[in-house]
């Protein structure tokens, strides 16, 4: 197991050309994110210095010509933490990560689990507690395993939707619903 921490941080700084995450979980526990999730979800402006290592990070790797892609898999409607989400990643995809958005509907097939997947060879399983923690990472060597989760990423993108475009529809939606009721 991968702690959290310096050894996880390294994966990120350490591989070559691409790094995938696929987010398959509707809320992660992060004391990081607390404060700028409880603003959010106050409709107050949201600090967002807590994330200011990771956009640094990503800017950084997408200079260099290292690419963060993401594909978050979630349910509709969405729950404050996936409108959070979406919220996130308008700022880390200005610094350079591709995010695509998912409906849970739409992902059969894939996975039910979180995996980081580092230049298409190296692949981490995610795990976490029954309080949505981040417990650490897996390293998974199998190679048929590492196939098939190159496989999944594919599937996942391709069914994906731009986050901008994710983003206007469902906040079309939301605004609908908020007045239908």
């Amino acid at each position: 197991m991968i702690e959290p921490g310096p050894e996880f941080g390294r994966l990120f700084r350490s591989f070559e050309h691409t790094a995938f995450r696929l987010e398959t979980r509707d809320l992660y526990k992060s004391a990081n994110e607390a404060t700028a999730l409880e603003q959010f979800a106050a409709g107050e402006p949201v600090d967002m210095g807590w994330f200011q290592s990771w956009l640094s990070m990503i800017e950084e790797a997408t200079a260099e010509g290292r690419l963060f892609t993401r594909v978050r898999v979630v349910t509709m409607p969405l729950t404050t933490y996936s409108r959070f989400g979406i919220h996130c990643s308008g700022y880390t995809n200005k610094v350079g990560e591709v995010t695509r958005y998912l409906a849970r509907h739409d992902a059969a097939g894939l996975p039910d689990y979180d995996y980081w997947l580092f230049d298409s060879r190296k692949l981490v399983r995610m795990h976490f507690d029954s309080d949505e923690n981040f417990l650490g990472g897996e390293l998974i060597e199998d190679p048929a395993e590492i196939v098939q989760h190159n496989y999944w990423r594919d599937a996942a993108w391709h069914r994906a939707v731009r986050r901008d475009d994710f983003a206007t529809e469902a906040n079309d939606r939301h605004h609908q619903r908020s007045r239908s009721t």
